[in-house]
């Protein structure tokens, strides 16, 4: 346990923001649709994959704060191939995801100011977001994310839990909820669903970076260096509560939606009334204001963070190509990162963009690919993770315990194996 509660107070903030990241969509949608869909038939494979990707996300934060670099400087120290392999991972993944993020935040932007009936063409409202989260970023880059983050978190926690436990007390629409529904395994399309599943819960193991990143720049804002203790509290706060907030967004998806005519929508907009239908009906009418403004805000919050993310890991990886290990104290070099940073960041809007008008709207299928993506990429980020905490690329005192390298291994061959497993699926 930490004992300087002051001192914690100034390492809290990377742990909140990986909290954010995974509540959206992660939680929010595929959640929802798995209770929807098999009651509680995907909690088992939720917890396994919370507990299998723990050590990947972990090792992010302790590498940061054993040298004061994020991981992605570790994966130059591994060699050239592997930060190019993972730049092209970010690219290939990045314009997906960020695209999917913004398609579901337009879609509770719509369920709240009611933009659609306007009038107002979805793809103008998507873009819109994507702008003001630029904008965000573009002004007030981490500070401003930091702050903003903590405060829609605790909106959403709260309505959630509220929403959970009322929920409780109200019961199932259907009595005969089922652990073990039938077709699961039998179906190609549920299959390749609980592989998107798998692919962001919490979320994909490749933004394991964003963690180190978060944390190397929170120590900058603070100018305090945290202990590992300290960096490991805040981390295990944000995973524990994404992993138990995953459950609830399951059960309110298996009470009130499993075994009735009810179905979870593909457009954005539908989609995003039906969640917060959910939670008023758990809450009462009068709630509908503050579940809508809380469901877009954890959103908008999560959008924010996705694209600062990305930002972040492609102009860093683009430095470390460049041959550049600086983080920096010189001016000069820190106006160079943060022109890269802003030159990403636009790139991320205008790819994410033709993206989201490409896919035509279509929620469903814009989720599921991003989501596979990141889950096929996943075992090698989780080899490379391992390796750079536990060999001489750290010392000794911040290297992981027995337990969690044995984690490790086993959630290296669950990813493996579901990765084999899809593959077979396929062809």
């Amino acid at each position: 346990m930490v004992k300087n509660k002051k001192n914690l107070l100034k390492a809290v903030g990377p742990g909140i923001l990986f909290a954010s990241t995974a509540i959206g969509v992660s939680h929010l949608v595929q959640s929802t649709r798995a209770g929807a869909k098999f009651g509680f038939g995907l909690v088992i494979i939720v917890i396994l994959a919370n507990l299998f990707k723990y050590p990947f996300f972990e090792f992010g934060s302790r590498y940061a704060n054993a040298t004061g670099k994020s991981i992605i400087d570790g994966y130059k120290k591994i060699g050239s191939w592997m930060i190019w392999t993972y730049l092209i991972i970010t690219l290939g993944s990045m314009f997906f995801v960020s695209a999917a993020v913004g398609a579901v935040t337009s879609g509770f932007m719509d369920n709240l100011f009611g933009l659609s009936k306007m009038g107002l063409d979805p793809l103008l409202v998507t873009i819109s977001i994507f702008f003001i989260c630029a904008l965000i970023l573009f002004i007030g880059k981490f500070s401003v994310l930091d702050k903003l983050i903590k405060i829609i978190a605790c909106v959403l926690l709260i309505s959630t839990l509220l929403a959970f436990i009322l929920t409780l007390f109200k019961g199932p629409a259907v009595s005969n909820i089922t652990m073990f529904p039938e077709g699961i395994w039998s179906n190609d399309k549920n299959i390749f669903f609980v592989i998107a599943l798998i692919g962001w819960m919490p979320t994909a193991v490749d933004l394991s970076t964003w963690n180190s990143l978060w944390t190397v720049e929170r120590i900058k804002e603070t100018g305090y260096k945290p202990t590992l203790k300290e960096t490991l509290f805040d981390f295990n706060f944000g995973y524990i509560t994404s992993a138990l907030l995953a459950f609830c967004f399951i059960t309110l998806g298996a009470y009130m939606m499993y075994g009735t005519e009810n179905v979870m929508p593909e457009s954005s907009a539908l989609f995003a009334n039906k969640v917060v239908q959910m939670y008023t009906l758990s809450i009462g009418e009068w709630s509908y204001l503050l579940i809508a403004s809380s469901a877009f805000s954890i959103m908008f919050g999560t959008a924010v963070a996705v694209f600062d993310g990305y930002a972040r890991s492609l102009a860093r990886t683009l430095q470390l190509i460049k041959n550049n290990n600086q983080l920096t104290k010189d001016k000069y070099q820190e106006k160079k990162n943060d022109s890269a940073y802003k030159l990403t960041l636009l790139a991320l809007v205008i790819g994410s963009f033709i993206i989201v008008w490409q896919f035509g709207g279509s929620l469903k299928s814009l989720v599921d690919l991003a989501m596979t993506i990141s889950f096929l990429i996943a075992p090698l980020i989780a080899v490379v993770n391992l390796r750079l905490v536990s060999g001489s690329y750290i010392k000794d005192e911040y290297k992981p315990k027995k337990w969690l390298r044995i984690l490790s291994y086993m959630g290296i061959l669950f990813l493996f194996s579901f990765s084999v497993f899809y593959f077979i699926q396929l062809f």
